[in-house]
């Protein structure tokens, strides 16, 4: 694993720490990396959004309802990442 060397806020450290202390994880390291997985999690979902509007705009709207819009939404997040 790559080694960093960040620097955080003083609420920002104080939210970490409290994490920590609460048993959440084990280190910051872990917190921190679980964040940036999250973040991960999400830029996928929004760019698949992204795209199903875009493809909207140019083609025209979808026959999909929005029960199955969601039933893939949910699917391609829990897939991909």
């Amino acid at each position: 694993m790559a080694r960093q060397s960040i620097s955080f806020t003083k609420p920002n450290d104080e939210w970490l720490k409290n994490q920590i202390e609460n048993n959440e994880y084990t280190s910051k390291s872990e917190l921190v990396n679980d964040l940036i997985r999250q973040a991960r999690k999400q830029q996928v979902q929004i760019d698949w959004i992204n795209a199903k509007l875009e493809k909207a705009e140019t083609n025209g709207f979808t026959d999909d309802g929005k029960g199955q819009i969601l039933k893939q939404s949910k699917s391609l997040l829990n897939d991909k990442i």
